[in-house]
């Protein structure tokens, strides 16, 4: 277990605020975004029984399905409440992104589907993504998702406040800093521009990187359904958000409208870690 530490309002955040199970079960973005994630993530999968370590992987909402697949999935998340809930689905441990106990070249996919949302300092992001790599087997899956830079401003449209004076300036900084301090509602966040996020992934050494939007250009539309009165989205709103999120993937000025990113990259060839 690493020494080191996530700013405590993240801790607070998921310690004791929310269940980020709820959101991702339960609202209608967040279904888009579990569905999607699934299905990109399958897309590049070796086939089960690979080992799989989910680094951030909070109560094991994704270990969960990949375990249903047939995968051998270990989760490391740095959330006590979440690695007691995560222990039913798979061997979990408490640890950081920065400091993973696991050895070298140990796993067929390491997927960090959270940890960069909440380390604002790029050396901790390259730190993670750096860990990742390790712990990959030799041409090994890396899965980093991020959230996107301008997510904000098309949410708080869906709330129908982002005229508001608080929400305008709110939304303003995190264009102009690329963070969120956490102050109120959601907690200290970054926010990745796509390709950014493929900087990182590269940087840290992996290779054959590719970036998608994971709810795709529509996902908004959908939130905003939800928060209006009566019955929501409809079945069909979601279904046709899905498809225009796999429609858009051939065009990369489409991936500044989703909400969330995942890139995907390779661990390379070289087993020696500190030559990554």
């Amino acid at each position: 277990m690493s020494n080191l530490e996530l700013a405590p309002s993240v801790m607070r955040f998921y310690g004791e605020t929310v269940n980020e199970d709820d959101r991702l079960r339960s609202s209608a973005d967040g279904r888009m975004e579990l569905a999607r994630t699934q299905e990109l993530l399958r897309r590049f999968l070796p086939p089960a029984p690979a080992r799989v370590l989910d680094v951030g992987g909070g109560t094991g909402i994704h270990a969960e399905w990949l375990a249903k697949d047939g995968y051998d999935v270990a989760l490391v998340d740095p959330v006590p409440r979440h690695v007691e809930a995560a222990s039913a689905v798979c061997p979990a441990a408490v640890g950081d992104a920065r400091a993973l106990a696991e050895p070298d070249d140990s796993f067929d996919v390491v997927q960090l589907l959270g940890p960069l949302y909440h380390l604002p300092d790029p050396a901790d992001r390259q730190r993670a993504l750096a860990e990742a790599s390790r712990v990959a087997k030799p041409g090994g899956l890396v899965a980093a998702a991020a959230i996107n830079r301008y997510a904000s401003l098309f949410e708080h449209v869906t709330y129908a406040h982002l005229h508001t004076e608080r929400i305008h300036a709110s939304v303003s900084k995190i264009l102009e800093t690329a963070v969120y301090d956490g102050v109120r509602g959601f907690t200290l966040s970054y926010f990745h521009r796509a390709e950014e996020l493929v900087a990182e992934l590269a940087a840290s050494g992996l290779t054959d990187v590719q970036v998608f939007g994971i709810e795709g250009p529509a996902w908004s539309l959908v939130k905003a359904a939800e928060q209006q009165p009566g019955e929501g989205p409809t079945d069909e709103l979601i279904a046709s958000a899905l498809e225009a999120a796999r429609m858009a993937e051939p065009y990369p000025e489409l991936l500044a409208a989703s909400s969330h990113l995942l890139a995907v990259g390779r661990a390379p060839a070289a087993t020696d870690y500190r030559d990554r």
